[in-house]
């Protein structure tokens, strides 16, 4: 769908409040992001990320599992077993949304921190 002033649309504004109610929150992009890079076990994705703690880890992955974007699975390693998250294919799909999303916060950044130029009538 491509945007358009009249986009703006009830059905627009309800798809994109479902979207974000799904990426909403401090850590589930970051989770994404980490499992972009493909699977990875709980401990894994706690250590990659920085400031996040285990409980905040359980319940973001589990609120991106009930939403289809994080698969569980269990899997057989030295006879233990071993739970391992993945992205699901619409969590894949996430991949150029973030990438926009930071070229943007760059842009963003560069452009907030530019310098002010105020003109003073004398």
């Amino acid at each position: 769908m491509e945007f358009e002033q009249s986009s703006c649309n009830r059905a627009f504004v309800v798809a994109l409040k479902d979207a974000l109610n799904v990426i909403s929150g401090k850590w589930k992009l970051a989770i994404v992001c980490v499992l972009l890079e493909g699977g990875r076990r709980f401990s894994d994705i706690e250590r990659l990320i920085t400031g996040i703690t285990p409980r905040m880890v359980s319940r973001e992955l589990k609120e991106l599992e009930i939403n289809g974007v994080v698969k569980k699975s269990l899997n057989q390693e030295n006879g233990s077993a071993i739970t391992r998250y993945e992205l699901t294919e619409s969590g894949e799909q996430l991949k150029d949304v973030i990438v926009q999303m930071v070229e943007w916060g760059q842009k963003h950044r560069q452009a907030s921190a530019a310098p002010c130029e105020v003109q003073l009538q004398e």
